[in-house]
């Protein structure tokens, strides 16, 4: 599934005090990859948070990758 992360992914100073969250959601990008981290399953984080798609748990995971790349190069 090809994802781009900023189409489901923000972050504003006023919500979460910035921290990356789903957009339109006080779901941060942290607590979706804690639960994957724990090895949740897609199914089992949609369980839980019913207004967050698939496509947005993936989004969590390019949003992931594309901070480490950008870390690593700095």
């Amino acid at each position: 599934m090809s994802i781009n992360w900023r189409d489901y992914i923000e972050s504003t100073p006023d919500v979460l005090k910035g921290k990356p969250r789903i957009k339109g959601q006080r779901i941060p990008v942290s607590l979706i990859l804690g639960y994957l981290s724990e090895g949740k399953t897609q199914k089992e984080i949609v369980g839980e948070f019913p207004d967050i798609t698939p496509a947005q748990i993936f989004a969590c995971l390019d949003y992931a990758r594309d901070l480490t790349e950008y870390e690593l190069a700095a």
